[in-house]
C-alpha cells in the first residue's frame, strides 16, 4: 500500500540533510590552526595521485557492494526469502555495527577530547557519548513516529466512515497486525505483521541506516581528500575500498527487502557509491585552507562522527541483527541460527582488522 507522504517526508529529509553536508559541512571546517600540527612527510603531487586512485578505487567498490544485492535478487539462491540472504545480511550488519564501535565512534572521542580544544566545557563533560546517545534516541522516535503514522493513515483509509463505536474494534486490529517488530516479530497476541506494515519497516530502515552512512563517510572523504600526507592516504586507500564494499553490502540488502521502485533503488545507489568521492573531491579542494587541529573542524568532525555512531549502532542492533535472528525461520533451524551468528562475527572481525590501517 502506497504512502506518499512518508515518502516525500523522507525525501525532503534525505535533501536538506544532504545540502547541509555537502555545502555547509565544508565551511565549518575551515579554521586557523590553534595548536600544533603532527610532523608529515608531505608530497602535494605524489598525495594528489593517491587522491584520485582513492576515487575510482572506492566509487567501484561502493558501487559493487551496494548492487550485488540489488541485482542478485534475480537469483533465486539469493533472494531475501532463502537463508544464504540472512547469513550476508548478518555478515554486513556486523560490519556496520564495527564501523560505528570501532572506526566511528573512537574517531569522534579522539576528536572531542583534543588538547587543542578548551578544557570548559570540552574537557568537563562527556560530549561524545550524549550525541551519540542522542542519535540514537532520535533514530528511535523517527523510526517510532514513522510507524506510528502509516498506522494512522492506512487505518483513516480503510474505514473513512467509522464511528466511536468502531473505535474498540480498530484498536484491536491494530494490535493484531501493526506490531512491535524490532526483535520479535509479531509477538503481540501472536500475530504476525501485515505485508504493508514489513515493507514499511524496511523502508524507513533503509533510508535512515543511508542517512547513517552517510554522514561518516563525507567526513572521512574530506579527511582522506584533505591530507597531503602520501604514508597517510595509502593504507586509507585499501581500508575505506573495502570498508565501503562491505557496507554497500548491508545498505544493498535493505534496499532489496524494501522493494523500491528501479528510480528510487537508482537514486539510493548512486547517493551512497559517491559520497565518499564527493568527500575526497571537496577535501582536495580545501586541503589549501583545510586545517584537521582547528577547533571548528575539530567540534564539527566530533559532533557528527558521534552522530553517526549512534545511528549505525542502533540500525545495526535493533533494525537488522534483532529482526532477524528473532525471526521465526532464524529461530526454528539451528544451522541458519548457527550460520548468521559465525557471519556477524566475521563482519565484525574484518572491519576490526581494517581499524589497524584505517
Amino acid at each position: 500500500m502506497g504512502t506518499p507522504f512518508l515518502r516525500c517526508d523522507l525525501s525532503l529529509y534525505k535533501l536538506f540533510a544532504c545540502l547541509f553536508i555537502f555545502l555547509v559541512l565544508p565551511s565549518f571546517v575551515l579554521g586557523d590552526c590553534t595548536c600544533d600540527i603532527e610532523d608529515e612527510e608531505r608530497n602535494k603531487t605524489e598525495a594528489l595521485k593517491y587522491k584520485l586512485g582513492a576515487i575510482a578505487s572506492i566509487l567501484v567498490a561502493s558501487a559493487i557492494g551496494v548492487c550485488l544485492p540489488v541485482l542478485g535478487k534475480t537469483i533465486e539462491a539469493l533472494r531475501p526469502e532463502k537463508n544464504i540472504f540472512f547469513i550476508i545480511k548478518a555478515f554486513a550488519a556486523g560490519v556496520i555495527l564495527s564501523t560505528g564501535f570501532i572506526h566511528v565512534l573512537p574517531d569522534a572521542f579522539e576528536n572531542l577530547t583534543s588538547p587543542c580544544l578548551n578544557e570548559n566545557p570540552w574537557g568537563k563533560f562527556p560530549f561524545t557519548g550524549f550525541v551519540a546517545m542522542m542519535a540514537t534516541i532520535g533514530t528511535l522516535m523517527v523510526d517510532a513516529f514513522a510507524t506510528s503514522y502509516y498506522t494512522k493513515f492506512h487505518f483513516s483509509k480503510a474505514q473513512p466512515g467509522k464511528n466511536a463505536g468502531d473505535e474498540e474494534m480498530v484498536q484491536q486490529h491494530e494490535g493484531h497486525v501493526h506490531v512491535h517488530t524490532h526483535g520479535t516479530h509479531g509477538h503481540a497476541h501472536g500475530a504476525i505483521p501485515s505485508a504493508d506494515s514489513e515493507l514499511l519497516r524496511h523502508r524507513i530502515i533503509s533510508q535512515v541506516l543511508e542517512m547513517g552512512i552517510v554522514v561518516h563517510s563525507v567526513i572521512i572523504g574530506i579527511s582522506l581528500g584533505a591530507s597531503e600526507s602520501p604514508k597517510t592516504i595509502r593504507p586509507l586507500v585499501a581500508a575505506l575500498t573495502f570498508h565501503q564494499f562491505f557496507e554497500g553490502m548491508g545498505l544493498g540488502g535493505c534496499i532489496v527487502q524494501a522493494k523500491f521502485k528501479a528510480r528510487v533503488v537508482a537514486v539510493m545507489v548512486l547517493f551512497f557509491s559517491l559520497t565518499t568521492p564527493v568527500g575526497i573531491a571537496i577535501g582536495i579542494g580545501i586541503s589549501n585552507v583545510y586545517t584537521e587541529n582547528s577547533p571548528t573542524a575539530l567540534i564539527v568532525e566530533g559532533v557528527f562522527n558521534a552522530a553517526s555512531a549512534g545511528i549505525l549502532i542502533y540500525m545495526s542492533l535493533v533494525d537488522l541483527l534483532a529482526a532477524d535472528f528473532m525471526n521465526t525461520k532464524v529461530q526454528t533451524n539451528r544451522r541458519l541460527q548457527i550460520g548468521v551468528n559465525i557471519a556477524l562475527l566475521l563482519g565484525i572481525g574484518c572491519m576490526s582488522l581494517l581499524a589497524k590501517w584505517a
